[in-house]
């Protein structure tokens, strides 16, 4: 009878290269801690936007009613101080809410700024602890530098590794990335970081059934935040002697690869720098699915010249990436808001009556017109491989997409085609200035105009930013 020899196998490549980028890396890239900066300011703006939407606000707070943490995370824009654990949910949860953060497309798509919410937690956790120890506090230099080294895990890691495929939901990159990084800003070694990301992967990842029809559902809107607060908590039994385990990746029928991967390795395609960061995407002025975004941006390039002629139309093409049919083409009734702002057709149908879009046109009321489907029964979304080859290709990551309107008449319009978001890298000159201003705007939904001034003013200076402490910065954000 055959023995199977059990004995410890050497520690998977993967997981000692983010140890090794984690702990030791150096971030000497301007334009990625510039960008950092942004993504910084974004996406806490779009968290504190998320406020005003009771669907978000009732999932926030302790686990436990009236509970207060000593040293405990501020959760910014609410009176809440939690655990780091339940801080990073708290705060991912706002701040992936409306789907209107930074965006990743690749293999597999996700949201790199949706780790912030583990970095936050984590850094004011360990600031607000050290001042009680007569210790300094970690800086928001150390903040954007571990949201470059965050950006970078997951993004790499979605650059040729498409869990979609699979049914696995993205947020298991977020798990790995928001794992390693708290595990560093707690203190852990590289030993430590490579457990802390060994249990991520253990863990492994949602199905992406809350994604689609016929399940789509609000999940989609916390489970980031979620995967966030579990990477916290990860790291922190990871520094209590909680042991790792070597090879989750590629043990023999009971690890990931062969487990959930179709025994695929799960690779770094790159070499871990800041290559992600540098090319985020952000969704500058509509919170819509981002593979919508230029079709959404035709649409409104078409709004004055059809907003008359709605009840004239005949038909409507839509012409797209691979990607974004398979993510959000989707036809029949819409059931909430997570669904509609996962349906390329709702999105044009949007641009096209109103000339924009904002989160509260997903909500019931705007839904309700009936206008709004028939449109969507009159389109047809189409491929174009060209679109689909450059959306994968490295050097132009575009996001393309046309869309043409023809009427009963006889008539057409042109066909309006944008090959690059305004969120994307190549426009990003024309989009700081509205980045901005849509964080001032975010700013003034929770705070006054002299306060909203004053935290702009500080994020905009990058060295007194930098230079400022984490738990003054979260004071900042207090409500009070």
């Amino acid at each position: 009878m055959a023995v199977k020899e059990n004995r410890r196998q050497t520690v998977d490549q993967l997981l000692s290269d983010i140890a090794v980028y984690v702990k030791g890396g150096l971030i000497e890239s301007e334009e990625a801690r510039r960008t950092a900066r942004y993504v910084l300011m974004d996406t806490i703006g779009c968290g504190l936007l998320a406020l005003r939407y009771p669907e978000c606000t009732k999932l926030l707070g302790p686990v436990v009613p009236g509970m207060v943490v000593p040293n405990g995370v501020h959760v910014p824009g609410t009176s809440y101080v939690l655990d780091p654990v339940q801080g990073a949910f708290n705060i991912g949860c706002m701040n992936r809410w409306l789907d209107f953060n930074d965006t990743w497309l690749a293999a597999e798509w996700g949201h790199p700024s949706d780790n912030l919410a583990a970095i936050l937690a984590a850094s004011d956790y360990v600031s607000r602890s050290n001042r009680t120890k007569g210790r300094a506090p970690l800086l928001m230099k150390q903040v954007m530098e571990s949201m470059v080294k965050a950006h970078e895990i997951q993004g790499v890691l979605a650059l040729g590794n498409s869990l979609n495929r699979h049914g696995l939901d993205h947020v298991l990159f977020v798990k790995i990335a928001s794992a390693a990084v708290s595990c560093a800003l707690f203190g852990g070694t590289e030993e430590d970081i490579e457990a802390a990301v060994s249990q991520a992967l253990v863990d492994s990842s949602s199905l992406r059934t809350y994604r689609h029809g016929p399940n789509t559902g609000s999940r989609k809107s916390w489970a980031a935040g979620d995967a966030a607060g579990r990477g916290v908590r990860l790291a922190l039994m990871t520094l209590r002697g909680e042991m790792g385990y070597g090879t989750p990746l590629t043990a023999s029928g009971w690890g990931f690869q062969d487990a959930l991967f179709s025994g695929q390795s799960l690779t770094l395609e790159r070499p871990l720098g800041s290559y992600v960061m540098e090319n985020v995407l952000f969704k500058v002025s509509y919170p819509a699915e981002f593979h919508g975004q230029t079709a959404l941006e035709a649409a409104i390039t078409l709004h004055p010249e059809t907003v008359g002629k709605l009840g004239d139309i005949q038909r409507i093409i839509i012409t797209t990436h691979e990607s974004a049919i398979r993510i959000i083409d989707k036809t029949g009734p819409l059931n909430n808001p997570a669904d509609r702002d996962h349906c390329i057709q709702y999105i044009v149908a949007i641009g096209l009556i109103f000339g924009t879009l904002s989160a509260d046109h997903y909500e019931d009321k705007t839904a309700a017109d009936p206008l709004i489907d028939r449109l969507r029964e009159k389109m047809q979304v189409v491929e174009d491989i060209a679109y689909s080859k450059d959306y994968l290709d490295p050097e132009k990551r575009s996001i393309a997409s046309s869309v043409q309107i023809f009427f009963k008449d006889g008539t057409k319009t042109e066909r309006v085609a944008v090959e690059y978001p305004i969120g994307h890298r190549k426009r990003r000159k024309e989009a700081v200035p509205l980045l901005i201003d849509k964080f001032r705007n975010n700013l003034l939904t929770t705070f006054t105009e002299k306060k909203t001034e004053q935290i702009l003013s500080l994020c905009l200076d990058s060295k007194q930013l930098e230079a400022t402490p984490v738990d003054e910065w979260m004071d900042l954000f207090s409500p009070i």
